[in-house]
């Protein structure tokens, strides 16, 4: 009997702990969402140029670096939000390409962030409702985003079209399993900091966004 209450404690104190992770979690991107959103809005007006692959990606990984590195500390949540106001604000300067040189441009960000939305919450929706294990999926989707971002730098360097629309679509299909991963491995128990569970689910939204724009940009314009 003894042991019987003290599994039931057990049990009662993970879904507890599991719940908090969930919660500190979706918080913490709903913040970051809008400070990204207000970094992009401050590039877009000051007409920001766009920083070039190298100092891009150098940012981008230096950011994620020092994010992983300090996730056990109040550091981290420093470093999340610089992460995020980052990547925000190099997206300014692609919006308004969009807004201004692109056919339908507004439209075509409408539905975008639309369908982004739409995404994020219907497979989140799903995987918190079924509670079933994605965890099995891991594994090919850092292989599939390995391959697709060495598509992805080839693309732009050897300026290839074809290529760079065929890495947008790997890239939501990707992105949209590893919301299902991040998601399944919160409510299992598997990811137990709240700080890296934020990073990789605001990647989730970033990279459907800027996907399905680049996708719906390039049928959109005439």
């Amino acid at each position: 009997m003894a042991r019987l209450d003290q599994t039931i404690v057990r049990t009662g104190s993970r879904g507890i702990e599991i719940n908090k992770v969930l919660k500190n979690t979706y918080m913490l991107l709903a913040m970051t969402l809008l400070f990204s959103a207000g970094a992009a809005g401050v590039s877009m007006m000051m007409g920001a140029p766009r920083l070039g692959i190298i100092v891009t990606l150098g940012g981008y990984f230096a950011l994620l670096f020092l994010t992983h590195k300090f996730s056990n500390s109040s550091l981290g949540l420093l470093f999340v939000f610089l992460f995020t106001g980052f990547l925000g604000f190099t997206l300014g300067p692609i919006l308004n390409i969009y807004l201004t040189q692109v056919a339908n441009g507004p439209q075509t960000v409408m539905l975008a962030l639309g369908g982004t939305g739409v995404i994020f919450v219907g497979l989140s929706a799903y995987a918190l409702i079924t509670r079933k294990d994605f965890g099995f999926i891991g594994g090919m989707l850092f292989v599939g985003i390995l391959v697709a971002f060495v598509a992805g730098l080839a693309a732009i360097l050897f300026s290839i079209p074809a290529l760079s629309l065929a890495v947008s679509a790997m890239f939501v299909l990707l992105m949209s399993g590893l919301i299902l991963y991040q998601t399944s491995a919160i409510i299992h128990g598997g990811e137990t900091n709240y700080i890296l569970a934020t990073v990789t689910l605001y990647m989730t939204i970033y990279n459907l966004f800027t996907s399905l724009l680049h996708i719906l940009g390039i049928f959109g314009d005439e």
